[in-house]
């Protein structure tokens, strides 16, 4: 979430026009993240979320992320629902963009997992793959491995500007995860940004997921990959260290919903090596590209250097979960 295109309420109250929610009480922008534009909605004592859409969010992908969501919450999965406009559809456009308007989630993300927050989030994890599996609509994942090394090449010459060993450290382990990568892994769709700030607690109790926008057909052990990659280190961002006790307790929910197959065990570190690639690339990608006038926090590209090194080193599976 983030700040690209400023609004007064003139601007709100003109969007909300297309809607019949009711009168609007009040509303601020949201820093947080860098994909989209993100509005706090107060109208008549209820709160939702306003998104426009930006940058990387292609508008053809747009039903595919309001179909998920709005399948997931008919399910009964906690994440946000999309609102239908008076034209019955939940895309509104706007002045030559595209904007969605979704119920609020309550409750907030925590800066500091317990081990039992981790399960609790293993087994919601696994309950989402388990519904989106009998999903019909399909979205590739644009940020896949194939698209790893065109991103490299597109910040190879300034990338030691952030730190001077990222391009020889992104080259080692690209090559490694090109030469590994699986083939035939379980899949269907995934969240594939499942950081700590979109997840969301009442208290210690699991109240959902937010932020589907790069949601789409994987690996399911990828989307484990990438867990333990965003919520299993702790530390600051020179002595990161992985966190065993959080990784197994995410694996004890996970597996309590479903099973994890063998392949998809002996591919755990490739997955995690490559995961933690591709938040490296983006990171990097997004340091050297900020949009002039936003109001964005970018996030810090280097606490993933400590990650990579860990998985470059680590043996099997059992590095990661016993």
């Amino acid at each position: 979430m983030a700040v690209y295109t400023k609004f007064n309420q003139n601007k709100i109250n003109e969007i909300l026009s297309h809607y019949n929610l009711g009168k609007l009480d009040q509303f601020r922008g949201i820093e947080e993240g860098i994909e989209n534009t993100n509005y706090f909605l107060s109208i008549e004592k209820k709160k939702y979320i306003l998104t426009i859409y930006e940058k990387r969010v292609k508008s053809e992908d747009l039903p595919f992320f309001s179909n998920l969501m709005s399948s997931l919450n008919n399910l009964n999965f906690k994440c946000p629902a999309p609102i239908i406009n008076k034209q019955n559809k939940t895309i509104t456009d706007f002045e030559g963009k595209k904007l969605m308007i979704v119920s609020f989630l309550e409750g907030k993300a925590k800066k500091n997992l317990s081990p039992l927050d981790c399960k609790s989030i293993g087994i919601e994890v696994a309950k989402m793959h388990e519904i989106t599996k009998n999903f019909e609509f399909k979205r590739e994942n644009d940020l896949s491995i194939k698209s790893w090394r065109g991103l490299f090449d597109s910040v190879k010459d300034k990338c030691s500007k952030i730190h001077k060993d990222i391009p020889k450290l992104i080259e080692e382990n690209l090559s490694d995860v090109e030469k590994n990568w699986p083939k035939n892994l379980p899949r269907g769709i995934i969240h594939a940004d499942l950081f700590h700030d979109n997840i969301f607690f009442i208290k210690d109790k699991f109240s959902g997921i937010i932020d589907f926008y790069f949601s789409c057909e994987d690996f399911y052990a990828f989307e484990i990959a990438i867990c333990f990659n965003a919520l299993c280190f702790d530390g600051s961002r020179e002595n990161l260290s992985f966190n065993v006790t959080k990784a197994k307790s995410f694996i004890d929910g996970y597996t309590s919903m479903r099973k994890l197959s063998e392949e998809e065990k002996n591919n755990i570190k490739v997955l995690s090596q490559g995961a933690a690639l591709r938040f490296l690339l983006t990171r990097v990608f997004d340091a050297l590209n900020t949009v002039e006038g936003a109001i964005v926090k970018i996030k810090d590209p280097v606490e993933y250097l400590k990650r990579l090194e860990f998985h470059k080193n680590s043996k099997n599976f059992e590095d990661y979960f016993f």
